[in-house]
């Protein structure tokens, strides 16, 4: 696999970044991600190949940069650079038994089925199917254009009409449509989908409003990773202390449904198959703070890891006080 970064600079722009140890690489070539796909694209090359290919011109400080200390900061490792709004995020839910069994005690008696765990089940009956079958349809849900994504180090915002604002630690597939309408897999990012679960919680016909936020995705891009099996850790800073944290997985051997059987029920609508969009697609969470009964709040920090997936995401919260202000449409 290949470790990638977005980066940007006041004076130089946006440029993209290979991870070598303790060092970002600044690559010659392309300046971003979206790019670099359609360079390798038109050469009829592996991306991963082309990227491995490009040859560094300088070199910066991964920790700094990491760490917010450098004059280059980190971007989301894919996104449209010239068009946010062409960057759809999406996501499948109920792929992990720990959130279908969170969904359920939020919305019923635990001696009770609801459609969410019938669902789950579905997934488990029919979401694997044989090579060149099509199985069940997952869940799926729509959360905003690129300019909901957030980068690592940028806080997550819990709008002041929000009743809460939770993490939900995933694994992101980033994807670029190529010019035959067919969709290309870019890579994967450990990923915060980033919910409200106090709305959902009152019906799971709130699930679609409750999905309207922001989310953020990185800090790499992993080109060619693995996604069978893949260990993770989600933890919650508050005032420097971690007050809650718990082991997590996700990858195929953990979910309900296939890659490729979430794959094609997301690109089998027409309209996310127009060349030259982006997709960030999240699969699924395996836990979150919210179903142990912690309440975000402002200042926390969110940290999310996965094993082979780079460094960790780290997000803050911040929480809008301010009351609701009531939005009026002006007549033509």
């Amino acid at each position: 696999m290949l470790r990638l970064l977005q980066i940007t600079h006041t004076n130089h722009g946006r440029r993209i970044a290979r991870v070598r140890e303790n060092d970002l690489e600044i690559l010659r070539g392309p300046a971003t991600a979206y790019d670099a796909a359609e360079s390798a694209f038109a050469l009829n090359v592996p991306l991963e190949d082309f990227l491995r290919g490009l040859e560094p011109e300088s070199s910066v400080s991964y920790d700094e940069v990491y760490a917010g200390n450098s004059s280059w900061k980190i971007l989301p490792p894919l996104d449209h650079p010239s068009e946010p709004t062409r960057c759809l995020i999406s996501g499948t839910g109920l792929t992990h038994l720990a959130s279908a069994e969170t969904r359920q005690k939020m919305h019923t008696a635990a001696e009770q089925e609801t459609d969410s765990m019938r669902m789950y089940r579905w997934g488990e009956e029919g979401g694997r199917p044989e090579p060149g079958a099509i199985g069940t349809a997952p869940e799926w849900f729509y959360k905003g254009s690129g300019t909901i994504l957030r980068a690592h180090g940028e806080p997550l915002e819990v709008p002041s009409f929000a009743e809460d604002g939770g993490e939900e630690p995933e694994i992101a597939g980033l994807y670029l449509i190529d010019g035959a309408g067919r969709p290309r897999m870019i890579g994967m990012a450990i990923g915060n989908e980033f919910s409200d679960h106090k709305i959902e919680r009152r019906n799971y016909l709130y699930l679609a409003p409750s999905k309207l936020r922001q989310c953020s995705i990185g800090p790499e891009l992993i080109v060619g990773p693995s996604f069978r099996n893949v260990p993770g850790v989600v933890r919650i800073e508050r005032a420097g202390a971690v007050i809650w944290q718990k082991q997590i997985g996700s990858g195929e051997e953990l979910m309900s449904h296939s890659l490729a059987n979430m794959e094609h029920h997301h690109f089998k609508y027409e309209q996310h198959r127009r060349a030259g969009d982006v997709h960030v697609h999240f699969y699924g969470a395996g836990a979150f703070s919210f179903g142990a009964g912690i309440e975000l709040r402002d200042a926390d920090i969110a940290e999310i890891s996965f094993e082979g997936f780079g460094r960790p995401l780290r997000n803050p919260i911040h929480v809008h006080e301010v009351p609701e202000e009531l939005v009026v449409v002006q007549p033509a």
